[in-house]
């Protein structure tokens, strides 16, 4: 299968959804889940019907190189796209699936566009105020989830990069504030600082 061949199969979903008369999709994803430190990011995009960016998948299948390269393509493309966010508090208040879910909320929602359908990554998403359909593995298997995943990602590492400079000697800039071993090492150190999920941490830290 060529790349052409395999971007188009990537638009069944939304090929489907617009033959059945819906014409806006939006695809919908989160960046950030598993980290002990930072916001968890969603990011929402609608794209034209005919883009087929070369080498778009799902974030994590992408080097960050081709990511940023990425960004810039789909950004400059889209028409429309949006970023949602839920902060380290949040996450700790309501649990980090509800945090997710709020993200992806907020960015369905922050688009200047009103979609007529939401395709969304992984599993069901309570309170989406838009028709909706959530895809497992989704960010490999629709283009518009991929795109989001690749806004999403990228956001958030950028993110992390400004609260490495906020927040010196953790290392966000390397890991993004997951759980490595020079990360928690840093923690036992230091401490946590204002970013860090204190939710995540009491399964280790005391």
């Amino acid at each position: 299968m060529d790349e052409i061949q395999r971007l188009t199969e990537m638009r069944k979903y939304e090929d489907a959804l617009m033959a059945n008369g819906y014409p806006v999709i939006a695809g919908v994803d989160e960046a950030g889940r598993g980290p002990l430190a930072g916001d968890v990011f969603a990011a929402a995009v609608i794209l034209p019907p005919d883009f087929l960016p070369e080498g778009l998948n799902d974030s994590k299948k992408i080097s960050e190189k081709k990511r940023e390269k990425l960004f810039d393509l789909i950004t400059e493309n889209a028409v429309a796209y949006a970023i949602g966010r839920a902060s380290a508090e949040e996450i700790d208040d309501i649990n980090i699936l509800q945090a997710t879910y709020e993200a992806m909320r907020r960015a369905v929602s922050g688009l200047s566009v009103v979609p007529d359908y939401v395709l969304i990554d992984g599993n069901p998403v309570r309170d989406m105020p838009f028709l909706h359909a959530s895809i497992v593995k989704g960010d490999s298997l629709s283009l518009s989830i991929a795109a989001a995943s690749v806004i999403a990602k990228v956001s958030r590492d950028r993110y992390m990069l400004e609260m490495d400079e906020q927040y010196p000697g953790y290392g966000f800039a390397v890991h993004k504030g997951y759980g490595t071993k020079a990360h928690k090492e840093a923690v036992w150190e230091k401490g946590p600082c204002p970013i860090h999920r204190q939710s995540f941490l009491k399964k280790w830290y005391k």
